[in-house]
């Protein structure tokens, strides 16, 4: 009689174990927590959604700026989840913080990085209650989601947990870099085309009239991180086509330049044949993920 009981006891934890399997494998990889907000700022609420691994974690927080077209809806994240960011990411044990800084129709490119900063100042508080090392996190980010990443990691200062907005590695696909000189055209914020509009929105919120040509230039070089890297910077990789219709190769390459020559680990991989971006994208976000992994889970 006892055994039997022993036997019954033991297939119930058999089966209870085979379900919390399925249960965990119906999941997925990641648990997501949607609209977490980390601020506020002209009476809206800056939010991101952070994906917990259900596997076991690595101890490291990566911050995804989700932005396109200097837009951060809720398709961004969609478009992400499709390049298989957060699956190939959460498998590796990331938690990722997929930190929306505003839009172009309200925010200028100087109020989306602050609202950045203030994301990583609450990921940084936060890092206890998610497993993460505040003082060990990466950034990643694409079109201008990687120009905002790009912007943040060249302008960050150091601190200790929420007074630092510092990471240790940024990984980046085809970001704008530099405003002043887009590919081979050189810039005229006060063009009618599309891009001067865009270049306006980002760095000429208060209008540009009655600038001199120096004020111009400098407020266009505040928001081109090409031009404010300095030796302190994190370790970089790009990943940018050769054939983008929408951001030059040349904006990565002078950004790897001006890396190079402050003395700054940096790597470009050329993808032959991309645009923005290319279907077999979810390649390269392991190649990224893999590069991440080298720089920061071995520095646990």
């Amino acid at each position: 009689m006892i055994q039997n009981r022993m036997l019954a006891m033991a297939l119930m934890f058999v089966l209870a174990v085979a379900a919390t399997s399925a249960s965990a494998a119906e999941k997925g990889p990641y648990v997501q927590h949607e609209d977490v907000v980390y601020g506020q700022e002209y009476g809206v609420a800056l939010v991101m959604d952070i994906f917990v691994p259900t596997g076991e974690k690595n101890g490291v927080g990566i911050v995804d700026v989700v932005s396109g077209a200097w837009h951060s809806d809720r398709g961004k994240i969609r478009q992400h989840k499709m390049a298989q960011m957060y699956d190939i990411f959460t498998k590796k044990g990331f938690t990722v913080f997929a930190v929306r800084p505003g839009s172009i129709t309200k925010f200028s490119a100087g109020e989306m990085l602050q609202n950045i900063k203030q994301g990583v100042r609450w990921v940084k508080a936060h890092a206890e209650e998610y497993g993460v090392d505040p003082n060990n996190l990466g950034m990643t980010g694409a079109s201008a989601g990687g120009h905002l990443a790009c912007l943040a990691s060249v302008t960050a200062h150091k601190g200790e947990k929420s007074d630092g907005t510092d990471v240790k590695a940024t990984a980046i696909f085809f970001p704008p870099t530099d405003f002043t000189m887009y590919g081979t055209t050189a810039v005229d914020p006060k063009g009618d085309d599309r891009f001067g509009q865009i270049v306006r929105a980002l760095a000429f919120r208060d209008g540009i009239d009655g600038l001199s040509d120096e004020e111009i230039t400098k407020k266009i070089e505040a928001i081109s991180p090409a031009k404010l890297v300095h030796k302190q910077a994190p370790a970089f990789l790009f990943i940018h086509g050769d054939a983008d219709p929408a951001v030059p190769l040349q904006q990565s390459e002078v950004m790897v330049e001006a890396l190079k020559n402050a003395g700054v680990e940096v790597k470009l991989i050329v993808k032959p044949g991309g645009g923005h971006p290319w279907p077999t994208i979810p390649e390269e976000v392991a190649v990224l993920a893999d590069w991440l992994e080298s720089q920061l889970v071995k520095k646990q």
